[in-house]
Protein backbone atom coordinates (compact mmCIF):
# COMPACT_ATOMS: atom_id res chain seq x y z
CA UNK A 1 0.00 0.00 0.00
CA UNK A 2 0.96 3.87 -0.68
CA UNK A 3 2.64 5.83 2.12
CA UNK A 4 0.52 8.51 3.23
CA UNK A 5 3.12 9.98 6.04
CA UNK A 6 6.51 9.70 6.36
CA UNK A 7 8.55 11.16 9.41
CA UNK A 8 12.30 11.03 9.91
CA UNK A 9 13.88 11.46 12.94
CA UNK A 10 11.00 14.07 14.06
CA UNK A 11 12.27 15.66 17.23
CA UNK A 12 10.34 18.59 19.88
CA UNK A 13 12.57 20.85 22.45
CA UNK A 14 10.60 23.68 24.10
CA UNK A 15 13.61 25.75 26.08
CA UNK A 16 15.94 22.67 26.01
CA UNK A 17 13.85 20.21 27.48
CA UNK A 18 13.36 17.14 24.87
CA UNK A 19 9.88 15.99 24.83
CA UNK A 20 10.67 13.91 21.35
CA UNK A 21 13.72 12.45 20.40
CA UNK A 22 14.06 10.48 16.88
CA UNK A 23 11.16 9.56 15.77
CA UNK A 24 11.15 7.90 12.81
CA UNK A 25 8.25 6.05 11.05
CA UNK A 26 5.74 5.78 7.88
CA UNK A 27 1.97 5.34 7.63
CA UNK A 28 0.28 3.43 4.89
CA UNK A 29 -3.17 5.11 3.26
CA UNK A 30 -5.68 3.84 4.44
CA UNK A 31 -3.53 2.28 8.10
CA UNK A 32 -5.16 2.67 11.38
CA UNK A 33 -1.96 3.19 14.18
CA UNK A 34 -2.47 3.70 17.30
CA UNK A 35 0.05 5.97 19.48
CA UNK A 36 0.39 3.96 23.15
CA UNK A 37 2.76 4.71 25.66
CA UNK A 38 2.51 6.35 29.58
CA UNK A 39 1.21 9.36 30.13
CA UNK A 40 3.89 12.25 29.19
CA UNK A 41 5.75 9.77 26.25
CA UNK A 42 5.03 12.41 24.12
CA UNK A 43 1.97 11.38 22.09
CA UNK A 44 -0.02 14.14 21.98
CA UNK A 45 2.57 16.29 21.17
CA UNK A 46 3.45 13.94 18.05
CA UNK A 47 -0.22 14.57 16.76
CA UNK A 48 0.18 17.92 17.25
CA UNK A 49 3.42 18.11 15.43
CA UNK A 50 1.69 16.13 12.70
CA UNK A 51 -1.72 18.37 12.82
CA UNK A 52 1.19 20.99 11.80
CA UNK A 53 -0.29 22.93 15.00
CA UNK A 54 3.11 22.67 16.40
CA UNK A 55 6.17 23.13 14.56
CA UNK A 56 9.21 20.50 14.99
CA UNK A 57 12.58 21.56 16.39
CA UNK A 58 14.38 19.09 13.92
CA UNK A 59 13.57 16.46 11.41
CA UNK A 60 10.89 16.12 8.77
CA UNK A 61 7.36 15.22 7.58
CA UNK A 62 5.99 14.02 4.17
CA UNK A 63 2.75 14.00 3.03
CA UNK A 64 1.66 12.32 0.41
CA UNK A 65 5.59 12.52 -0.70
CA UNK A 66 5.65 15.76 -0.43
CA UNK A 67 7.19 17.94 2.61
CA UNK A 68 4.60 19.47 5.13
CA UNK A 69 5.72 22.92 4.68
CA UNK A 70 5.49 22.78 1.30
CA UNK A 71 1.32 22.86 1.76
CA UNK A 72 -0.44 26.04 2.62
CA UNK A 73 -1.68 25.46 6.40
CA UNK A 74 -5.34 26.10 5.32
CA UNK A 75 -5.24 23.11 2.50
CA UNK A 76 -3.14 20.31 4.51
CA UNK A 77 -5.04 20.68 7.96
CA UNK A 78 -8.35 20.24 5.33
CA UNK A 79 -6.65 17.05 4.22
CA UNK A 80 -4.74 15.96 7.90
CA UNK A 81 -7.86 16.78 10.27
CA UNK A 82 -7.57 16.59 13.94
CA UNK A 83 -9.58 16.27 16.98
CA UNK A 84 -9.42 17.68 20.34
CA UNK A 85 -9.84 15.83 23.39
CA UNK A 86 -11.19 18.35 25.23
CA UNK A 87 -13.80 19.52 21.79
CA UNK A 88 -13.43 23.76 21.51
CA UNK A 89 -17.12 24.47 19.61
CA UNK A 90 -17.72 28.07 18.87
CA UNK A 91 -20.77 30.25 17.77
CA UNK A 92 -23.88 29.66 19.22
CA UNK A 93 -25.75 26.71 18.09
CA UNK A 94 -24.97 23.16 16.56
CA UNK A 95 -25.42 24.67 12.90
CA UNK A 96 -22.80 27.44 13.39
CA UNK A 97 -20.03 24.55 13.94
CA UNK A 98 -21.41 22.33 11.13
CA UNK A 99 -21.42 25.32 8.32
CA UNK A 100 -18.37 26.67 9.43
CA UNK A 101 -16.40 23.60 7.16
CA UNK A 102 -18.56 24.71 4.41
CA UNK A 103 -17.67 28.22 5.01
CA UNK A 104 -14.04 28.01 4.77
CA UNK A 105 -14.33 26.34 1.32
CA UNK A 106 -16.59 29.11 0.05
CA UNK A 107 -19.18 26.25 -0.24
CA UNK A 108 -23.35 26.37 0.73
CA UNK A 109 -24.02 24.96 4.12
CA UNK A 110 -25.92 21.32 3.46
CA UNK A 111 -28.29 20.62 5.92
CA UNK A 112 -28.92 17.07 4.98
CA UNK A 113 -25.85 16.00 5.17
CA UNK A 114 -24.85 17.24 8.83
CA UNK A 115 -28.64 15.75 9.40
CA UNK A 116 -27.34 12.04 8.10
CA UNK A 117 -24.25 12.50 10.23
CA UNK A 118 -25.98 13.75 13.47
CA UNK A 119 -28.23 9.83 12.75
CA UNK A 120 -25.16 8.45 12.71
CA UNK A 121 -24.49 9.25 15.70
CA UNK A 122 -27.84 9.00 17.47
CA UNK A 123 -28.56 12.67 17.52
CA UNK A 124 -32.12 14.14 16.33
CA UNK A 125 -31.86 15.93 12.93
CA UNK A 126 -33.41 18.99 14.59
CA UNK A 127 -29.93 19.10 16.78
CA UNK A 128 -28.75 21.38 14.22
CA UNK A 129 -30.76 24.30 16.37
CA UNK A 130 -29.43 23.15 19.51
CA UNK A 131 -27.26 25.62 21.39
CA UNK A 132 -23.99 24.20 22.66
CA UNK A 133 -24.27 25.87 25.94
CA UNK A 134 -26.88 22.95 26.23
CA UNK A 135 -25.00 20.10 24.93
CA UNK A 136 -23.09 16.99 26.91
CA UNK A 137 -19.68 16.34 26.87
CA UNK A 138 -20.46 13.32 24.97
CA UNK A 139 -22.79 15.61 22.66
CA UNK A 140 -20.35 18.30 22.34
CA UNK A 141 -17.52 15.36 21.04
CA UNK A 142 -19.64 14.24 18.66
CA UNK A 143 -20.32 17.53 17.15
CA UNK A 144 -16.94 18.11 17.03
CA UNK A 145 -16.40 15.22 15.16
CA UNK A 146 -19.10 15.64 12.94
CA UNK A 147 -17.39 18.70 11.88
CA UNK A 148 -13.93 17.36 11.08
CA UNK A 149 -15.50 14.51 8.37
CA UNK A 150 -18.40 16.50 7.02
CA UNK A 151 -15.62 16.72 4.12
CA UNK A 152 -13.63 13.79 4.67
CA UNK A 153 -10.32 14.06 5.44
CA UNK A 154 -6.89 12.01 4.09
CA UNK A 155 -6.04 11.26 7.50
CA UNK A 156 -7.98 11.89 11.43
CA UNK A 157 -5.71 12.79 13.79
CA UNK A 158 -7.54 11.63 17.56
CA UNK A 159 -6.37 12.52 20.65
CA UNK A 160 -7.83 10.54 23.25
CA UNK A 161 -11.10 11.82 22.15
CA UNK A 162 -13.26 9.16 24.05
CA UNK A 163 -11.57 10.63 27.57
CA UNK A 164 -14.28 11.41 30.15
CA UNK A 165 -17.43 10.00 28.03
CA UNK A 166 -20.16 7.89 29.23
CA UNK A 167 -19.64 4.52 28.24
CA UNK A 168 -23.22 4.84 25.51
CA UNK A 169 -20.85 7.94 24.17
CA UNK A 170 -17.75 5.79 24.29
CA UNK A 171 -19.40 3.42 22.07
CA UNK A 172 -21.19 5.41 19.70
CA UNK A 173 -17.64 7.60 18.59
CA UNK A 174 -15.68 4.12 18.56
CA UNK A 175 -18.57 3.09 16.02
CA UNK A 176 -17.71 7.00 13.93
CA UNK A 177 -14.41 6.26 13.86
CA UNK A 178 -14.81 2.44 12.46
CA UNK A 179 -17.14 3.27 9.46
CA UNK A 180 -14.82 6.17 8.93
CA UNK A 181 -11.65 3.95 8.91
CA UNK A 182 -14.46 1.50 6.60
CA UNK A 183 -14.68 4.31 4.12
CA UNK A 184 -10.82 4.63 3.52
CA UNK A 185 -9.90 7.22 5.81
CA UNK A 186 -6.33 6.67 7.42
CA UNK A 187 -6.50 6.74 11.04
CA UNK A 188 -3.65 8.13 13.47
CA UNK A 189 -5.15 7.46 17.55
CA UNK A 190 -3.77 8.53 20.64
CA UNK A 191 -5.98 6.35 23.25
CA UNK A 192 -5.05 4.67 26.81
CA UNK A 193 -8.18 2.46 26.28
CA UNK A 194 -8.00 -0.38 24.38
CA UNK A 195 -12.03 -0.19 23.27
CA UNK A 196 -10.74 2.63 21.18
CA UNK A 197 -8.11 1.35 19.00
CA UNK A 198 -9.32 -2.70 19.18
CA UNK A 199 -9.48 -1.71 14.94
CA UNK A 200 -6.09 -0.67 14.61
CA UNK A 201 -3.66 -2.73 12.54
CA UNK A 202 -0.54 -1.48 14.24
CA UNK A 203 0.43 -0.06 17.58
CA UNK A 204 3.39 2.50 18.38
CA UNK A 205 5.03 2.87 21.67
CA UNK A 206 6.37 6.02 22.88
CA UNK A 207 8.19 6.36 25.90
CA UNK A 208 10.37 8.77 27.19
CA UNK A 209 9.93 11.28 23.79
CA UNK A 210 11.02 7.79 21.66
CA UNK A 211 9.46 5.27 19.80
CA UNK A 212 10.10 2.45 21.91
CA UNK A 213 8.48 -0.35 20.16
CA UNK A 214 6.44 -0.96 17.39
Amino acid sequence: MEKILTLQNVGYEVLTKKILTAISFEVAEGEYLALNGPSGGGKSTLLKIIATLLTPTNGKIFFQQQAQQQYSITNYRQMVSYCFQQPTLFGETVQNNLAFPYLIRGKAFEASTAEKFLTQVDLPTDFLAKPITELSGGERQRVALIRNLLFQPKILLLDEVTVGLDEDSKKIVQQLVRSVHQAGVTIIQVSHDEADIIEASRQISLVKGQVAEE
